[in-house]
Parts: C-alpha cells; sequence; structure tokens
C-alpha cells in the first residue's frame, strides 16, 4: 500500500470524486453510459437525513485512488443487518499496492463495528481478477444463487399491473 494512503468516509463535499470513481468503475465494466448518477445527485443524496449509501475513499496526499460504496441490508435468515458492497474500484495505475485489501479490511472492521453479520456484492461473471481478488481475501462465490430485477419499463409495468 502507499505509505501515505488514508481511508476515510467521503462526505457531500466529496460528490464529484465519488462519480469520478463510479464513473472509472463503469468504464472498466464497459457499462459508462448507463450511468445517471451527478455530483449533485450524489451530494444530495449524502446530504440528506437518511443518505441510501455511504463511502470510503482510498487517498494518498489528498488525492483519491480507489473507493468503497456501500450500503445497510438485511438477511433474513440471519436475522441481522449487513453490508451491502456497492462498487470497489481502484484506479488501474493504484492497482497492486494493497489499496483494494485496505478498503475491504476497512469494511470488514466497519461491519463488525455496528454489530452487522456479513458482507455481500455481486461481481460480472467475466471480471475474474476480481473474483480472484475476492477469493484472496477470504471470499467465497454463492454459485446457486442468481441475481433477479426488474427496472425501467419492465417496473412500470410490473407497478401498474392488475390482479
Amino acid at each position: 500500500m502507499p505509505t501515505r494512503c488514508n481511508i476515510r468516509l467521503a462526505t457531500a463535499d466529496d460528490a464529484e470524486t465519488v462519480v469520478a470513481m463510479i464513473r472509472g468503475l463503469a468504464e472498466y465494466e464497459h457499462q459508462l453510459e448507463q450511468v445517471h448518477a451527478t455530483p449533485a445527485i450524489i451530494a444530495a443524496q449524502m446530504r440528506s437525513a437518511d443518505p441510501p449509501f455511504e463511502c470510503l475513499l482510498a487517498e494518498e496526499d489528498g488525492r483519491a485512488l480507489g473507493f468503497a460504496l456501500f450500503f445497510r441490508a438485511y438477511s433474513t435468515w440471519l436475522a441481522a443487518p449487513m453490508l451491502f458492497l456497492e462498487d470497489l474500484f481502484v484506479l488501474p495505475q493504484s492497482r497492486g499496492h494493497g489499496l483494494g485489501g485496505a478498503l475491504m479490511r476497512r469494511l470488514a472492521e466497519i461491519t463488525i463495528e455496528r454489530g452487522w453479520k456479513r458482507i455481500e456484492w455481486l461481481v460480472l461473471d467475466w471480471n475474474t481478477p476480481a473474483q480472484g481478488f475476492y477469493a484472496d481475501h477470504g471470499a467465497s462465490h454463492m454459485k446457486s444463487w442468481q441475481v433477479w430485477g426488474v427496472s425501467g419499463a419492465a417496473l412500470e409495468r410490473l407497478a401498474h399491473k392488475h390482479g
């Protein structure tokens, strides 16, 4: 890890940096056109009375090199809250120096400090570097689970479906 690396919780003042990280991840995942986040939206959400997410920034000399965006979720089977990691990203030129591992360790500390019982996240099936990284940090692939979702026009149809 870079010698002067600092990991801290982001604030609304960091919204531009958070969006830059989101866009960096989306570009890596070849889905940049899917990003609707703007600094104004992110800042407003972070300033709200009940922010929908929290974000860690990994910095060196005040420059963001990576981030981890997460929120509280709930496990019915554990009957306990858990941390859902939405995004983890380290700038390409900063990879291989322990930043991702440092972010994961801090997420684990937060989970334990808050009395939450698990961390979960999604990984694209083609992203073998990320899969290897997570396996190296003690994670296991939940192979029997499939992600399903509904959004956009399908969500609208579902909301208005009768009977």
